[in-house]
């Protein structure tokens, strides 16, 4: 390989670097909360779920996605019968209109209970920008008739 052939294949490596350090930055929540349920059988089965679930967010634009991932066990006394786990990500919307440099935190009620009136209950997102002195908070829950409601606070500093 020629020297002029060097310097190109390395300015080519070099340039999609580049391009991805512009990219928007992606954090992962620090409250990621597991639950489970245990299920019995008439035919001595046992049924264990768990679902687990985390928030990524775009620090620049204020985007972020819902992440769940779950596990279903069912055994009998002697073996496990089957195992199956789904999970993915959903995108909602921005919390902010104009990108800046941004920090959050979300987290989520419990799983269906006696105490959930509005059935899996919701989760809150609180992001603030770190440029200036802006937070927003926004709570999310289930509506139970479809749509789940969204609404935002811009909180006032006294």
């Amino acid at each position: 390989m020629n020297h002029f052939a060097k310097i190109s294949f390395g300015v080519a490596l070099f340039l999609p670097l580049s391009d991805a350090a512009r990219a928007d930055d992606f954090q992962l929540s620090n409250n990621q909360r597991i639950s489970c349920s245990r299920g019995l059988s008439a035919g001595k089965l046992n049924t264990a779920t768990c679902k687990s679930y985390a928030y990524v967010f775009n620090t620049k634009t204020s985007e972020y996605f819902r992440c769940q991932v779950s596990l279903a066990l069912t055994r009998d006394n002697k073996e496990v019968i089957n195992v199956q786990t789904d999970g993915g990500c959903t995108k909602k919307p921005r919390v902010f209109e104009s990108d800046s440099t941004y920090s959050f935190d979300a987290t989520e009620t419990e799983p269906p209970n006696t105490n959930s009136f509005f059935g899996p209950g919701g989760y809150s997102i609180w992001v603030s920008d770190n440029a200036k002195q802006k937070v927003r908070g926004c709570i999310t829950i289930s509506s139970g008739l479809g749509s789940d409601i969204l609404k935002c606070v811009d909180m006032a500093f006294q």
